[in-house]
């Protein structure tokens, strides 16, 4: 299964597929408050339907904590960056 990065577009529900589109430039964010980047699922403007367990416990995880997801195990792919 292709995977691609996903911008998240601010303003609605971040569990929401509609609300990320794919980009093609490296991003730069880190740590925040704020759904960042995702990458899910997907080679089209928007990730595949519907997002995998994995990737919305990822995305919830990570407004949660303010932290990359997964945390664990250390050093791991992180699949939801944030941003302030």
């Amino acid at each position: 299964m292709a995977r691609s990065w996903y911008a998240f577009i601010p303003g609605g529900d971040p569990t929401d597929i509609e609300r990320y589109w794919k980009v093609t430039v490296k991003h730069s964010c880190l740590c925040g408050d704020q759904i960042c980047a995702i990458y899910a699922a997907g080679e089209g403007i928007n990730p595949d339907k519907p997002f995998s367990p994995n990737t919305l416990k990822y995305i919830k995880s990570a407004l949660v904590t303010g932290q990359l997801q997964p945390e664990t195990p250390t050093g791991c792919k992180k699949y939801v960056y944030l941003k302030h």
